[in-house]
């Protein structure tokens, strides 16, 4: 493999790529530069765990602190047979620019367990999540680093991590632990909206869009690549505005219909199927095919790094809609912008989970409940002025929207750390 190829597959790289890229242009201040292109803290766990037929497992778990300039460090867990800590780093990283373009006063993290979750029962997924959870000890905290779901994992396994966090310490601290998580069940202290929260995000940044180009949703066709959480909901809220869901594709294969798919009797299938595969009234197209479908808006739902140099091209859309972390590298961007694709970025388009999550640990920390119409409501608030601040940085600096948001981002911590000073 040359070096061109590996650099193209560390998505670590790829952030800094596009953050050096951003700091050259603004012209970051060199200090701040330096502080901001290294992680904090980079915590590994190696764990043993008592499977069901008594034998024990070690298992390898990641918790990266990119930033807490802003605020507490957030950032989900995933199960995930290819975490690894090149790829958390980067995910990290993406929580801080994420958290300042959002305007909430959350840190950069992030974490996970290099596990294939299909592979184990619930009753050793629990013992799992919960050795992990003890094993990271006091490098979670409510108001220090705070966990929420991500791929693979849920509201299950966040209330099983607050579950053990709560009894490490003392029994009068209990209750105010509750928002060391977020991505909880709503009994255990979770929000409504949380579970939809970062397709919602989504939809709202696609609606913008729209109305920023006159574009008639109604009309509109689109593709989804990914059909969990994000995937799902997004399909789903976009399909309210009458859009016509044409493609999907996971990891069971890709499916198409001319006519349209139903978004929400798709995701009752997913949910009972694990996969799209299958899906009554569709045809399977095989995989290579399906970014050459032609359509109004691409949904990229599923992992890191799939438009690169030698897939973007195949797109034949007007917008990219990035709901997942990371889908397109420095490579693909560059085609993006040859080919005059819109660009939603991904620090931009999938905050409604971070957002709705920032929401939760308010409300544990008041001891509120807040109806859906206001978690929507504020949600709808906070992403859109971040939507209009790229899209000022945008305009300002001459730049495709990824390096406006990274600018977004690095502009606002820039003053934080000139303020502050750096200690000692």
């Amino acid at each position: 493999m040359s070096a061109a190829k590996a650099e193209k597959h560390s998505v670590y790289q790829n952030v800094i790529r596009q953050f050096n890229n951003a700091a050259d242009i603004m012209k970051l201040d060199p200090d701040v530069r330096s502080i901001l292109s290294k992680t904090t803290n980079e915590i590994i766990v190696n764990f043993p765990v008592k499977m069901d037929d008594g034998r024990v497992e070690m298992f390898t778990g990641y918790r990266v602190q990119h930033n807490n300039a802003l605020g507490p460090y957030k950032g989900g867990l995933r199960f995930h047979p290819n975490v690894n800590i090149d790829e958390v780093r980067a995910l990290a990283t993406w929580m801080t620019w994420k958290s300042a373009i959002a305007d909430i006063p959350y840190g950069g993290a992030k974490g996970g367990i290099q596990i294939d979750p299909s592979k184990y029962s619930q009753a050793e997924l629990e013992r799992i999540s919960r050795r992990f959870a003890y094993a990271l000890g006091s490098n979670i905290g409510p108001e220090y680093d705070i966990p929420a779901p991500d791929v693979n994992t849920n509201g299950q396994i966040m209330a099983w991590i607050l579950d053990t966090f709560q009894s490490t310490v003392p029994p009068q601290m209990r209750h105010a632990s509750v928002h060391v998580v977020t991505g909880k069940p709503i009994e255990a202290g979770g929000s409504v909206g949380r579970n939809k929260a970062t397709g919602q995000g989504v939809c709202f940044c696609i609606e913008q869009w729209a109305k920023d180009h006159n574009f008639d949703l109604s009309k509109a066709t689109f593709i989804v690549q990914g059909y969990g959480n994000v995937g799902s909901w997004s399909a789903k809220l976009v399909a309210r505005h009458g859009a016509k869901l044409i493609a999907v594709q996971d990891h069971t294969g890709t499916i198409y219909s001319k006519n349209g798919i139903d978004a929400e009797k798709l995701a009752d299938y997913v949910a009972e199927k694990r996969g799209v595969a299958g899906f009554p009234g569709t045809e399977k197209i095989d995989d290579k095919d399906f970014l050459s479908i032609e359509a109004d808006i691409f949904i990229p739902a599923a992992l890191e790094g799939q438009l690169t140099e030698e897939t973007t091209g195949k797109l034949k859309v007007k917008l990219v809609a990035e709901g997942a972390n990371g889908p397109t590298d420095v490579n693909g961007d560059k085609i993006l912008k040859e080919k005059g694709i819109d660009l939603i970025p991904d620090v931009l388009c999938n905050s409604g989970g971070v957002i709705v999550s920032y929401f939760e640990w308010l409300q544990n920390k008041r001891s509120e409940f807040w109806d859906l119409e206001e978690v929507d409501s504020k949600l709808y608030k906070k992403i859109i002025a971040g939507y209009q601040r790229v899209k000022a940085a945008a305009e300002k600096y001459n730049v495709d929207w990824r390096t406006a948001a990274y600018i977004v981002a690095l502009a606002r911590l820039e003053i934080v750390f000139k303020e502050r000073g750096i200690f000692p």
